[in-house]
């Protein structure tokens, strides 16, 4: 299985980005995804998850700016992310529930 992650980008606070990360590889659906993300100096932390079946859990740091969907039929999961903040600053990663790991993105919110 490949991930391919992308739609980072430079923003400014306040503004908003989504996130694509594409699997490929696999004949079967992906079942559980999750986005994370690692600030410089800091360690990795989850972000959003998502199941098979469409229920998501969040960071408290994120609960009610972040969305996170999925698009079986493309074997897509999204993050849209909304009032950006500073702190929101990272490489941004999907991964499945299996541990196959995408690239990540840069997300950069300038103040």
């Amino acid at each position: 299985v490949q991930l391919q992650a992308s739609g980072g980008g430079l923003v400014q606070a306040g503004g908003s980005l989504r996130l694509s990360c594409i699997a490929s590889g696999s004949s079967r659906r992906i079942n559980g995804v999750g986005w994370y993300r690692q600030a410089p100096g800091k360690q990795r932390d989850a972000v959003a998850r998502i199941t098979s079946g469409g229920s998501t859990n969040y960071a408290d740091s994120v609960k009610g700016r972040f969305t996170i969907s999925r698009d079986n039929a493309k074997n897509t999961v999204y993050l849209q992310m909304n009032s950006l903040k500073p702190e929101d600053t990272a490489v941004y990663y999907c991964a499945t529930a299996s541990g196959y790991w995408g690239q990540g993105t840069q997300v950069t919110v300038s103040s």
